[in-house]
């Protein structure tokens, strides 16, 4: 069967989902992942349903790497299922300043891309190298690299720009922002399930071990949280969020910190773990009766709120507020402590849609409405990748007619 395979790579785990490549609608086959790459492999899938396709162990050498990871779920999908991929979709966090589309990778794409590893040392290296993988063992299989801060890149300069030398911004040093699949699919989706407000200024909230909020207007993303990388804005699982600079300064001047050592502090040390000193899982927090975990979950909330005024400012009011993501999805304790935060805004929480995670979690006739609308990374990774490859068809068509 022909089907676009869509790959989200972390560092022990490999993503994978189907989509049917046909030429309606595209529908999801399987989801699946390869986790506990090489320490307890695990390969993992369910079909449309939810149904359990196969939970099967390896031994740790049997998947040493993505490579290995890749190749293991190739072959199942191939001999199982006889799903012949048609195209790989990756999701890739930082485009730079030279990708604001999703774009077919060759060795010169990818060489570019592995130069904004700095840029995003928890994500970008893992995005990459199935990409690599994939070259070296099926160098004509079309791959898609799309982009978290492709969305974005529509931002007029007021957004856009810090205040710097112009020269730093022409090389690149710039507000890109992030999670904008997410923010792309519930644009995509709010004509569906809110269509009284989704021509209107809404803020989402993509709030998990990342976390980010965007302003939106007609559906286009206006301003971002997040900027030159994913440290920026809302405090994160284990990401401080907004800085002052001079910390940076001083932990290298007076503290003797190298790079590295600031490096591994903002992203592995600090946000809701380093609050807390108990852990950046919000599941925990909740659980926990230790007072710096309410301090971290309430420090959360309290950002989230100051930064919802920031992009209610920025588009002139708001109309609606969106939680999406993990803990947006999922935690109504945690969005409870964020709309009595928005209740300067016109907000108004009702406990039992709350509990239940409705659509609209708002009282009726709230000056702002609360929205629940899960993400879907995947679905739009299928789309570029059919759209381009469908772009990709017609040009080849074209030129032969001409010749």
């Amino acid at each position: 069967m022909d089907a676009i395979l869509v790959v989200n790579s972390g560092s022990s785990s490999v993503k994978f989902q189907v989509f049917a490549a046909g030429d309606a609608r595209l529908d999801r086959l399987i989801k699946g992942q390869i986790s506990g790459i090489a320490v307890a492999p695990r390969l993992q899938a369910e079909d449309a349903t939810g149904k359990s396709m196969v939970d099967r162990k390896f031994a740790s050498a049997e998947i040493a790497d993505v490579g290995a990871a890749l190749a293991i779920a190739g072959e199942w999908l191939r001999e199982q299922h006889s799903i012949m991929p048609v195209a790989v979709g990756h999701r890739v966090v930082h485009g730079g300043p030279d990708y604001a589309r999703p774009i077919l990778v060759d060795r010169d794409v990818l060489g570019r891309l592995e130069q904004l590893v700095s840029l995003a040392p928890l994500h970008q290296p893992n995005n990459l190298a199935p990409i690599r993988s994939i070259l070296k063992s099926n160098p004509s299989l079309p791959q898609v690299a799309c982009f978290d801060t492709a969305f974005h890149r529509g931002h007029g300069a007021l957004a856009d720009h810090y205040a710097l030398p112009e020269q730093l911004y022409a090389e690149g040093v710039r507000r890109y922002g992030f999670h904008g699949l997410s923010y792309e699919y519930i644009a995509s989706r709010l004509p569906e399930v809110a269509p009284s407000v989704a021509a209107k200024r809404v803020i989402v909230a993509h709030l998990g071990s990342g976390a980010s909020m965007c302003a939106l207007s007609g559906g286009r993303s206006v301003m971002s949280t997040m900027g030159f990388t994913a440290l920026d804005g809302l405090p994160m699982g284990t990401r401080p969020g907004q800085l002052d600079p001079g910390v940076v300064l001083y932990l290298i001047q007076q503290k003797g910190m190298s790079a590295a050592a600031v490096q591994d502090l903002f992203y592995h040390q600090s946000g809701l773990k380093g609050l807390s000193g108990i852990s950046n899982d919000m599941r925990d927090l909740d659980a926990s009766s230790d007072p710096r975990a309410e301090f971290a979950l309430q420090y959360f909330a309290c950002h989230i709120g100051l930064y919802a005024g920031m992009l209610a400012a920025s588009l002139g009011g708001v109309d609606a507020f969106v939680f999406t993501a993990g803990i947006g999805e999922n935690s109504a304790s945690f969005r409870a402590r964020v709309a009595e935060r928005l209740a300067w805004l016109g907000t108004a929480i009702d406990p039992a849609a709350n509990a239940s995670n409705a659509l609209v979690i708002s009282r009726p006739g709230a000056a702002v409405p609360l929205y629940v609308v899960p993400t879907d990374e995947e679905i739009m990774i299928a789309r570029h990748t059919r759209a381009l490859l469908a772009g990709r068809a017609t040009r080849r068509q074209h030129n032969e007619r001409i010749a």
